[in-house]
């Protein structure tokens, strides 16, 4: 993991998106008056007719994305995860969910990391109301060079997708030769003292963590879940079966996520006692990402703490 070398994953999906279009002129960018902030700007600038500012009105910018897909165009739809997912739950469930559309909603700032901006604009139950939908596809990337493939892997896969992007810059954890699929999680380590599923910006939390168990002898594994729906099952049983503890860490409420279900998979194959790290069922607060990241403890010195108790 490059700990010098940091990028938001908004800002690498505004990069990608571009090549993107480079590539496939079906694919059309639509935002919520936003675009510098979720990096579509990018795209925006180099083809600007196929770009468009609906303005504060995300309700409608899923319609029309909606209406798009149905003509054979690739949308992809973009504002913050409160709006995206909060102020248009209706229009995705019954205008691209239902009729299962090939709609791209990548949405940013999503979780505490969001800062400064408060608890009305942290969003906390995206996971939990996107994974819940019929048809969609759910993922979370953790780095530059995941995200990277992650927009140009779901332009080539038909149906309704879910992007989770944050605000706060990571470090990355990829180089570029690293193999991803959609529903298949990837293993970092092979400690047997606990496994560590985390996903979006808590995998590099948790591999710093790792770095600094391993030096007190205690040796984890980290699971990479960046495909919340279809989740990897195979992977979860597997750790179930070999390591002593398992834990969930997550930038989102612990009811209806990455723990939720991880859980869920091991209460119908495998019962396992899971530990959800995570925000415990109350709003956030305003502040710098870092310093909320150690407030609702799923910061590396939280998950030391935990293993260690």
């Amino acid at each position: 993991m490059n700990n010098e070398k940091k990028i938001a994953t908004r800002q690498s999906y505004g990069e990608t998106l571009a090549k993107l279009g480079e590539k496939n002129e079906n694919i059309i960018v639509l935002d919520a008056d936003l675009s510098s902030a979720t990096k579509t700007n990018i795209f925006a600038k180099q083809f600007p007719n196929r770009f468009k500012n609906i303005g504060i009105a995300e309700q409608n910018m899923m319609g029309i994305a909606a209406g798009l897909a149905t003509c054979g165009k690739i949308p992809y739809a973009s504002t913050f995860a409160v709006f995206a997912c909060g102020r248009a739950y209706d229009q995705i469930r019954n205008s691209i969910c239902y009729p299962n559309l090939n709609v791209k909603i990548c949405a940013t700032h999503s979780g505490i990391t969001v800062g400064e901006d408060g608890a009305t604009h942290q969003m906390l139950e995206d996971l939990s109301l996107m994974r819940t939908l019929p048809n969609m596809t759910v993922i979370s990337p953790s780095d530059d060079v995941q995200t990277r493939w992650v927009i140009e892997e779901i332009s080539k896969k038909q149906g309704p997708t879910y992007v989770r992007l944050c605000r706060l810059a990571t470090p990355i954890i990829y180089d570029e030769n690293q193999k991803f699929e959609i529903g298949k999680a990837i293993q970092h380590g092979n400690g047997t003292d606990a496994t560590i599923f985390a996903t979006g910006v808590t995998v590099a939390q948790a591999l710093l963590a790792q770095e600094q168990l391993k030096k007190e002898n205690i040796n984890i594994r980290v699971i990479d879940v960046y495909t919340i729906k279809p989740i990897d099952k195979d992977m979860i049983i597997k750790c179930a079966k070999e390591t002593k503890r398992l834990i969930t860490v997550e930038d989102h409420s612990i009811i209806g996520g990455l723990g939720s279900s991880v859980c869920e998979v091991l209460a119908e194959q495998y019962p396992t006692k899971v530990e959800r790290m995570g925000i415990k069922d109350v709003f956030g607060k305003s502040g710098k990402a870092e310093e909320l990241l150690n407030y609702f403890e799923i910061d590396s010195e939280a998950i030391v703490k935990k293993i260690k108790q």
